[in-house]
């Protein structure tokens, strides 16, 4: 199979700067991992858009339809609309596989078709149609999580600012669909205080360190992040989240249908990662 030198991944193509494919394969070692990765946010994203189907969180914004809404059946059709996608995507690529390869299609259930997809990632990676995979891929994770977390905007308190006889602390203004590198973290008593979201891995170190006079000892702040918060502060994809929650057994509650992480247990774990490298 002919092969191009430079990569075909959603993520090098149109770029100014796009990277050279991984020999014998059309995609770059960054977009095939971003690649694996948004297949295996699929079928998590399944299953929260499932928990947003009896009619979104509470707060959200509802599309007003005519006549009203139907007393008795809440409805997110935009969160129904994704599942049948993921599981079509999924469908269509892993058929594309089982034909070429001569195997068993997996059953038609996001998690099987997920799993078959991961263990074929590299395949797909070298077929011709290695470009449309992933850019699909990446298009409906996008509405994936436009689906299932709807929410406009909202402000997370970090903890204290690290700054030097700085009493204000540190929100984080987190807006679905916005780019990361675009995010602000800024303290409230002094605006100028402030950091771009792909700072936050090494401001969080900084941050222990941080506490008023007199509390040296005194238990951390307990707090929540949402799996996409996680994603936009640490710059990983939603799929390392989900791999990592489970693997270190993060701390996790649930409210209105939405899985919150304690960050204390993320700060460690994203902590531990760094010093590795």
């Amino acid at each position: 199979m002919t092969v191009t030198a430079l990569c075909h991944g959603e993520g090098c193509r149109g770029g100014h700067d796009r990277r050279r494919a991984s020999a014998g394969t059309r995609l770059c070692r960054q977009c095939r991992d971003h690649f694996a990765a948004g297949v295996a946010e699929l079928a998590h994203l399944y299953e929260e858009c499932g928990r947003m189907l009896g009619g979104g969180a509470p707060g959200s914004l509802r599309e007003r339809t005519t006549g009203g809404d139907l007393p008795g059946l809440p409805f997110n059709a935009a969160a129904a609309d994704v599942r049948a996608r993921i599981v079509s995507v999924l469908g269509s690529w892993s058929g594309l596989v089982a034909q070429q390869r001569g195997l068993t299609p997996p059953p038609r259930t996001a998690g099987a078709l997920t799993a078959f997809l991961l263990r074929h990632t590299d395949w797909l990676a070298a077929h011709s149609a290695a470009a449309e995979a992933s850019e699909e891929t990446a298009r409906l994770v996008r509405a994936g999580r436009r689906a299932a977390f709807p929410d406009p905007a909202r402000t997370i308190r970090l903890g204290a600012c690290p700054r030097p006889d700085c009493a204000g602390a540190l929100d984080f203004a987190a807006r679905a669909g916005e780019r990361a590198g675009g995010l602000v973290i800024v303290c409230d008593a002094d605006p100028a205080h402030r950091w771009t979201s792909d700072r936050w891995g090494e401001l969080s170190d900084s941050m222990g360190s941080a506490r008023p006079t007199g509390t040296v000892g005194a238990p951390a702040t307990e707090r929540w992040l949402a799996g996409a918060d996680i994603a936009r502060l640490w710059q990983v994809p939603m799929g390392t989240v989900y791999r990592l929650a489970s693997e270190e057994r993060w701390r996790r509650r649930n409210r209105a249908g939405r899985t919150y992480y304690n960050e204390n247990d993320v700060r460690s774990c994203f902590s531990r990662r760094a010093a590795r490298r």
